[in-house]
């Protein structure tokens, strides 16, 4: 276990920041009067998002690698957390639907039906706490592997050009 502590330290951020940005939508009308638009604002958590697995694998290749972290390395422990994140999931869907905003899905569903997008019995099947566990699960792993690589992209070692051979 104390070879992924990092990843469970940044993991339990990540999830901590998640909840604080379902408290800000909630707090700017995104799961009231502004709920149409939700869907858009909820995508910019990504930039949050880069930022934090970035950090994380920082500080992994800082205090774990001491500064030689390969793109192999840097990506194990992207999906690493991942997987602890998802882990979370559950637990930050329940705390977000049941505390932060008990009355997302009823004005979801509302919303739905009201616009003839979706018949009452779709939407009461699409907008509820099970379907956004799985939602959160599947999301979070295939969200947090591409940024997890990307990030061990950016941060993998340089090579320098005194290593290309001239043809």
């Amino acid at each position: 276990m104390k070879k992924f502590k990092i990843e469970l330290k940044w993991a339990v951020i990540m999830s901590i920041i998640f909840l604080a940005w379902m408290t800000l939508e909630k707090q700017l009308g995104f799961h009231d009067e502004k709920i149409k638009w939700q869907m858009f604002f909820t995508m910019l958590i990504i930039f949050p998002n880069f930022l934090l697995y970035y950090l994380a694998l920082s500080d992994k290749k800082k205090n774990y690698y001491n500064g030689e972290m390969n793109w192999k390395q840097g990506f194990i422990s992207g999906v690493v957390i991942s997987f602890i994140v998802v882990i979370f999931s559950p637990i930050t869907q329940f705390i977000t639907h049941e505390f932060i905003t008990p009355n997302y899905f009823d004005k979801l569903i509302t919303l739905s039906v009201e616009s003839k997008r979706l018949t009452l019995e779709e939407a009461k099947s699409y907008f509820n706490l099970t379907a956004y566990i799985w939602q959160s699960i599947s999301g979070g792993l295939s969200f947090g592997i591409v940024i997890g690589a990307i990030v061990a992209y950016i941060l993998k070692p340089k090579t320098s050009d005194s290593t290309i051979k001239p043809n």
